[in-house]
């Protein structure tokens, strides 16, 4: 199965680990350029509004796209 990455995506058309509506816990690993904390699940990235590297927070997925997803924060888990 050359190619093939069990357990972390890699950005193709497949299936995401997120759908908009999703409530999860994630940890903020770093902040981007623009102020939005970054969090990961099975390496498919998740933006932050407003949440702060290091946190442990539940968000609400609001929108997903091919590479990313959006959340919104819920309140620090």
């Amino acid at each position: 199965m050359e190619g093939m990455a069990f357990g972390r995506f890699e950005g193709s058309g497949g299936p995401k680990p997120v759908k908009v509506g999703d409530e999860i816990d994630v940890t903020i690993e770093a902040v981007a350029a623009k102020g939005d904390g970054i969090a990961k699940i099975d390496g498919f990235v998740i933006f932050v509004k407003g949440a702060q590297q290091g946190a442990t927070v539940k968000v609400r997925i609001t929108d997903v796209r091919n590479r990313f997803a959006i959340g919104e924060l819920i309140t620090p888990a």
